[in-house]
């Protein structure tokens, strides 16, 4: 996890290239992320040379949650959990926010925090119906009555 100033194209494409560092061996490394301007692969391009940008852009694979549904986003959770415990308020400092959010991460990772998943298929059809219909009008026969 890292905290920085801005939530740029740059920040992002860095910490992308970390995250392929760490990975050496993956073939493919896939993300789930929200619809933000900055999360695709022209963040690639933007920040590196194009052999890297495309050497970095064949290594991910981005899908993308659908709008207005960041519940579907397992980050945004985590992201929310955090809120709720520290982010509630005024911080003095970068690094007291960093130093709070680092300990909070570990703590939830050494007690191995899951999330019970438990949305099925038919309740993803019901809650979602309405964006399958504006993708493809043939989804209407996925509607839950």
């Amino acid at each position: 996890m890292k905290i920085t100033d801005q939530r740029r194209k740059i920040e992002f494409a860095l910490h992308f290239q970390k995250v392929e560092r760490e990975f050496p061996e993956a073939e493919k490394i896939t993300v789930i992320l929200d619809n933000l301007n900055t999360h695709n692969e022209s963040s690639f391009y933007e920040a590196f040379e194009a052999t890297e940008a495309k050497r970095l852009s064949d290594k991910f694979e981005f899908i993308y949650t659908p709008p207005k549904a960041s519940w579907l986003n397992i980050i945004e959770i985590e992201f929310s959990a955090i809120s709720r415990l520290c982010l509630d308020r005024r911080i003095p400092s970068k690094a007291e926010l960093e130093r709070q959010v680092m300990a909070i991460g570990t703590e939830r990772e050494e007690k191995a925090i899951k999330i019970n998943w438990q949305f099925s298929i038919e309740t993803a059809r019901e809650k979602l119906n309405r964006h399958y219909k504006k993708v493809n009008p043939d989804n209407e026969k996925y509607l839950i009555t």
